[in-house]
């Protein structure tokens, strides 16, 4: 059964005792990875990926599909499945819009909805340009014009839209080929995790199956999903086959090395060696 869970819901019957509570993030990307769910019983529900993060650390989830970033802020979630969200070029849903060359960027709007990619747009302006720029967050339901900042981030469903439209913007960039042309590595957004004391291992395989359902359903997903998401049955086809990559390999564990090193060179998350935990097998 698929439904949305009010946020004041709490646990009240031990682990053991009662159904296990999953959240998934609500956007198009995630499509792939839940097709095969609402038919094994898992009870799932849908938000934004930082409010799914602070859910599962409330306990208000079980196990969810969290940023990435939030293994390195909470090494006590462990991974629970090889399904991810990622990427290994552009990715087209996570977009960086720039009033100025990115050299000159003082202030940067941050999608409210964002963890990981929050972080990746100050990591990339660092290293790449040695910017800090001043945060300000953009808050769910805003346009990017709605900001002055020199900068602003877009992610999920209407990153996929015309978001330079109306807002004076000169550069666009695509935060995953940004990554992935200067790293030579894929990017890993979110992952399935698993809060203290559940098990979750157990649904690996699971998670699994669903991932390679709905892989093995990309049209049947994209003509459903197209028009409400304003796009065209082959647009969204291509944006869920070319864009996204929904496996945790080896070379996906070492980019989160790699990202979790540089965001805590600069200060942007804790800089404890949580990383080879928090990515050892599920198995």
């Amino acid at each position: 059964m698929i439904r949305h869970l009010p946020s004041s819901f709490a646990t009240a019957l031990p682990p053991d005792r009662r159904q296990q509570r999953f959240g998934a993030v609500q956007y198009l990307n995630t499509k792939p990875l839940v097709h095969g769910l609402a038919a094994s019983g898992i009870d799932l529900a849908f938000d934004l990926p930082s409010r799914l993060a602070d859910r599962l650390n409330a306990g208000q989830f079980d196990v969810a599909l969290i940023p990435v970033v939030e293994l390195f802020r909470h090494p006590e979630h462990r991974l629970v499945s090889d399904a991810c969200i990622g990427c290994r070029g552009a990715v087209m849903s996570v977009k960086l819009l720039f009033r100025v060359p990115p050299e000159r960027v003082a202030s940067i709007a941050l999608d409210e909805g964002s963890r990981t990619s929050a972080v990746l747009a100050r990591v990339l302006l660092a290293e790449r340009h040695g910017v800090r720029p001043r945060v300000e967050p953009l808050p769910i339901g805003s346009v990017a014009s709605e900001t002055s900042a020199d900068a602003v981030l877009l992610i999920g469903d209407r990153a996929l839209s015309d978001a330079t439209a109306g807002g004076s913007f000169q550069q666009v960039w695509d935060l995953g080929h940004e990554w992935c042309r200067w790293t030579d590595l894929p990017f890993v957004f979110a992952a399935w995790a698993a809060r203290p004391g559940v098990s979750g291992e157990r649904f690996a395989r699971r998670l699994e199956a669903a991932r390679d359902s709905g892989l093995a359903n990309l049209a049947a997903i994209a003509a459903a999903e197209a028009a409400p998401h304003g796009l065209t049955v082959p647009q969204c086809l291509s944006y869920l086959r070319d864009n996204l990559h929904y496996h945790l390999g080896d070379r996906e564990r070492e980019a989160v090395r790699v990202f979790h090193e540089l965001a805590a060179g600069l200060g942007l998350v804790p800089a404890t060696p949580v990383v080879p935990a928090a990515l050892s097998s599920t198995r």
